[in-house]
This record gives C-alpha cells, sequence and structure tokens, in this order.
C-alpha cells in the first residue's frame, strides 16, 4: 500500500510460493523431522519468535510515519518485495505447525504423486488468490485513504500484536 501495487502483488506471490513451499515440504516429511529432532525445533522457534518481536518493534517505531514519507526506503519493492515476503513466511513457526500439523493428518502416507501435487498446487493457488487479493483491495485508493487515517493505530496495534505472538514463541506457549 505504501509503495504501489506491483510490489503488493509480489508480495503476495512471494507468500504463495512459501505456502506452497511449507505444503510441499510438509508432505515430504519436515513434520517428522522437527518432531524428532527437538533441537531443530528450538532453532526454529527461537529464531521466528525473535524475528517476531523485531519486526513488531520495527512496526511500532515506525507507526506514526505518514505513508510515502520514505515508505520505498523501509519496504522493499519489486523482486525484493517477493523475497522478503517469502523469507517472512519461510521463518514463521506457525507456518511450520500450521501445515505439519494439517497435512500429517489429512494426507495419507501412501497417497499417490499426482495428489501431492494437486496440493501443493492448491495451497499456491488459493495463497495467491487470497494475499494477490488483499493487495489489490488495499492498493485501492479508498482503501489507502481509509488506512493513513487509522496508520499509526493499526500498526502500532500490529506491533503490540506480533511482539506479543513472539515472546509466546520464545516462551514455547
Amino acid at each position: 500500500m505504501s509503495v504501489s501495487r506491483r510490489a503488493g502483488l509480489l508480495t503476495g506471490l512471494g507468500f504463495s510460493l512459501a505456502s506452497a513451499t511449507w505444503a510441499l515440504l510438509a508432505i515430504g516429511g519436515v513434520n517428522v523431522l522437527i518432531s524428532h529432532a527437538p533441537a531443530v525445533h528450538t532453532v526454529v522457534r527461537v529464531a521466528g519468535g525473535a524475528y517476531l518481536l523485531w519486526l513488531g518493534l520495527k512496526m511500532i517505531a515506525t507507526a506514526r510515519r505518514p505513508i510515502g514519507n520514505g515508505a520505498a526506503a523501509v519496504h522493499p519493492s519489486g523482486a525484493s518485495a517477493f523475497g522478503k515476503a517469502f523469507v517472512v513466511s519461510m521463518t514463521n513457526p506457525k507456518s511450520i505447525s500450521f501445515y505439519g500439523s494439517i497435512f500429517s493428518v489429512m494426507v495419507p502416507l501412501d497417497a499417490p504423486l499426482w495428489f501431492d501435487a494437486a496440493i501443493v498446487l492448491l495451497a499456491l493457488f488459493i495463497s495467491a488468490l487470497w494475499y494477490c487479493g488483499l493487495a489489490l483491495l488495499f492498493s485501492h485508493r479508498l482503501a489507502g485513504s481509509v488506512y493513513g487515517r487509522l496508520k499509526a493505530f493499526v500498526e502500532t496495534a500490529m506491533g503490540v500484536f506480533l511482539i506479543a505472538m513472539g515472546g509466546r514463541v520464545l516462551l514455547g506457549r
């Protein structure tokens, strides 16, 4: 919203590719690895929690900055928007838990390859529809105007929420 519609769509596609990647990894057994290697789980949890804390603090620190005022320097555009979204989603411990738990219960171990491929493509499609839809909605002029008035409140509240989530992840709760 603060950069461009193109950057928003590329961010949505980065999140979507991460969703498909997590679906593929879950089908491939990353959940088994994490459940049998507590050290891997701990590293992912601590890294993810620390990252959520950092994002929350950064969001609170920049909440009162007007939209477009130096936003291009703070928020990536183009390929870097895609890459940042992918990394954010891939380092989110909630993504590991979500995909690992859903796929370990819902996908049979003896499922044919076409079934696994269909699930990965479905995760990609649904995520792209959701995230790119949000990018299109929030790049609309009216949505930008409303958000501009509420930006400081929304971003401070989201920053506090991210800090709380990061703390919860770090404490293992």
